[in-house]
């Protein structure tokens, strides 16, 4: 008899198990896939790790999770500054004054500001009633045309003006030559690696690897006291009240042996309608590599059907309204705690997943 089953051997299984262990509860981790980490897992590959399920940047304001990460690995001072290719012209991200000056040419903020301003004020938009629409209200055509359309078209399947304006609330500009994606004060990759963190996390726990807990639901369940549910929280009540949605993502690696550097940055987003992947990540500048060769993988959104890998929920209304009548069940459940992305229906960067975590971990552990 375990005390915690836990579903799912990613971060926030992981995080959960490690802070489980560490006050003498027994737990058994299991997770489908043949490997633990979740989507935060790196397979290496001619010697390089590679982000297998997308690209991973640990960002935070919090010291304090600064500080969980750090005790189980150290990390590099990568800095996230993603560069955007529309038909060959190279554009930096976040929007900024190098984005402005090679767009139009303009050397001071006011310059910039004043061309966003008079663009906003041509496309006389009042009240957006679509994402095209929203979009250009805060940055104005330039910048939507080659930067925001292309890309989130093909990230979200359908067409800007198809598209609800909230997904939009904000756009980050920036009127400094400031290239790092980021505002955070912390920011790297681990040395190493991410399975590091999950591997010592989940040090001295059970694990059992390739378990479908749909599978083998009711043997699974009589293992334990209490089960931590990182999956789709829609499966796990069998879709009683119907399935919610995700966008999926399908990736293709390339291994490049005649070039050491295939594009100069980790990250190149393709923000043209044309190229039909939506970027091209290059592994080893992650990490400063400086092996032989070098591997890129390029990232096509795609529709999310079941049985799919869900990557991005997709939160607007009738979802939203969809996974109300879920959570009312799931704040009933004495003895099941729901956690991560897919358990909470929720986008979450990596700190917000420990910091979700360790939450939960407090509130469940309060009296121990």
């Amino acid at each position: 008899m375990y005390d915690y089953l836990i579903v799912g051997a990613g971060l926030f299984g992981a995080t959960f198990a490690y802070e489980a262990n560490k006050r003498n509860k027994k737990c058994l981790v299991i997770d489908k896939r043949d490997h633990i980490g979740g989507n935060i897992y790196n397979e290496q590959i001619e010697g390089i790790n590679v982000h297998k399920y997308g690209a991973h940047i640990f960002h935070t304001n919090s010291k304090e999770i600064w500080d969980y990460v750090n005790q189980f690995v150290d990390f590099n001072r990568y800095t996230n500054s993603p560069v955007a290719n529309y038909k060959g012209e190279i554009y930096n991200l976040p929007f900024n004054m190098n984005t402005f000056n090679k767009l139009w040419g303009v050397i001071t903020p006011e310059e910039a500001k004043s061309k966003i301003e008079e663009q906003k004020k041509a496309a006389g938009i009042i009240k957006p009633v679509n994402l095209e629409e929203q979009a250009i209200s805060l940055v104005g055509t330039d910048i939507y045309e080659k930067l925001v359309k292309g890309y989130t078209e093909k990230q979200w399947g359908r067409l800007a003006t198809k598209l609800p304006a909230f997904i939009i609330k904000r756009l980050p500009v920036r009127f400094t030559y400031d290239n790092n994606y980021f505002n955070d004060r912390y920011q790297g990759i681990p040395i190493g690696g991410y399975n590091q963190i999950i591997e010592k996390m989940l040090e001295g726990i059970d694990i059992k690897l390739n378990t479908d807990f749909f599978t083998n639901r009711k043997e699974l369940e009589s293992l334990a006291k209490k089960i931590v549910f990182t999956g789709m929280i829609d499966q796990y009540y069998e879709y009683k009240f119907g399935v919610l949605e995700y966008r999926s993502l399908k990736f293709k690696n390339e291994i490049i042996k005649d070039s050491d550097n295939y594009q100069g940055n980790a990250v190149v987003n393709y923000t043209d309608s044309e190229t039909p992947f939506t970027r091209i990540i290059e592994h080893k500048h992650f990490e400063f590599g400086t092996q032989k060769g070098t591997i890129i993988t390029k990232e096509y959104p795609s529709d999310w059907k079941i049985g799919d890998e869900p990557y991005y929920p997709i939160n607007d209304r009738e979802n939203n309204e969809l996974y109300n009548k879920y959570n009312e069940l799931a704040v009933k459940e004495k003895n099941v705690i729901f956690g991560g992305r897919l358990g909470t229906y929720k986008y979450y960067d990596m700190h917000q997943v420990i910091a979700s975590a360790l939450k939960e971990a407090e509130r469940e552990f309060a009296n121990v």
